[in-house]
């Protein structure tokens, strides 16, 4: 699973030919969660709070090319890297 950012201890990954709905894997220490990127809700798993914000930031900022790293994953296609939160 490719990793296309990494910020604050906290490593997103997206798999390639995931299923729906679009998402992405956030990972932080022993935690994980899978976040939609239409919603930015956790659809699995858990992330402390801090971690959790700091994540729903992220991806608000860069909803756009996270979308554009799905089609890309759903084309077997590489996805990239997007900037992290600074």
């Amino acid at each position: 699973m490719p990793e296309i950012s990494r910020f604050f201890g906290i490593v997103i990954r997206m798999f390639y030919a995931d299923h729906q709905p679009a998402h992405f894997h956030a990972y932080y220490g022993n935690h994980q969660a899978k976040v939609s990127i239409e919603s930015l809700t956790i659809i699995d798993g858990e992330l402390p709070s801090r971690a959790f914000g700091l994540v729903i930031e992220w991806a608000s900022i860069h909803r756009n090319e996270l979308i554009e790293c799905w089609q890309k994953a759903e084309r077997l296609e590489p996805l990239g890297r997007i900037s992290p939160l600074e």
